[in-house]
């Protein structure tokens, strides 16, 4: 359990706590409005509403490239993942692309630093995929998981609107007039002057 916990105190190490400045969505001039979260976001229902809300048209879904555990096909990675990244781009109506590192046996070694213990754990470790689904959640395109490379999918962003006039949970679906869901964007600061 030592490289989990190391892999997870570096995750809170880089990332933090954060705030809610950068929970937003993004006007791109070719690619449509994009959004993004980062591992366990992408299970947290009201930062993917806050990014529904924004009208998203392509989510990216970041994810560590393998997930440690203890015993022989343990958590399973790329089920975890792809279940994760169908369900939003069904609710969302959108494109999602989940995209992963590549975790090979020499970044294992030198994450585990000459702890056999941890190397164990990495060894264990399933491979995280990347991969795209459409607005109606069916996979699309390439997908990686035991190489590097890159990987591609045609997206027609006309299908989110197609798929949006059918089941929109923003729009006709939302309940507005009873849930209410407030997002303050304010930058956290360590210190406040007063």
């Amino acid at each position: 359990m030592f490289a989990a916990l190391l892999i997870l105190q570096k995750e809170k190490l880089v990332w933090s706590n954060g705030d809610g400045e950068g929970l937003r969505v993004c006007e791109t001039q070719s690619a449509g409005r994009v959004g993004a979260l980062i591992c366990g976001e992408n299970t947290n229902p009201l930062a993917r509403f806050a990014m529904m809300a924004q009208q998203e048209q392509i989510h990216i879904a970041c994810f560590p490239p393998a997930w440690p555990t203890k015993r022989k096909g343990g958590y399973q990675n790329r089920t975890a993942n792809a279940v994760r990244a169908a369900a939003h781009s069904f609710e969302a109506k959108c494109f999602t692309v989940v995209c992963a590192a590549f975790f090979d046996n020499n970044t294992k070694r030198i994450t585990a630093a000459g702890d056999e213990d941890a190397m164990e754990v990495l060894q264990n470790a399933t491979q995280a995929t990347t991969q795209f689904f459409g607005p109606d959640a069916v996979q699309i395109g390439d997908e990686l998981c035991e190489e590097e490379g890159i990987a591609y999918a045609e997206v027609d962003l006309n299908k989110c609107i197609e798929e949006k006039q059918l089941h929109d949970v923003v729009g006709g679906y939302n309940r507005y007039d009873i849930f209410d869901l407030k997002i303050t964007r304010k930058r956290d600061e360590p210190v406040e002057w007063r």
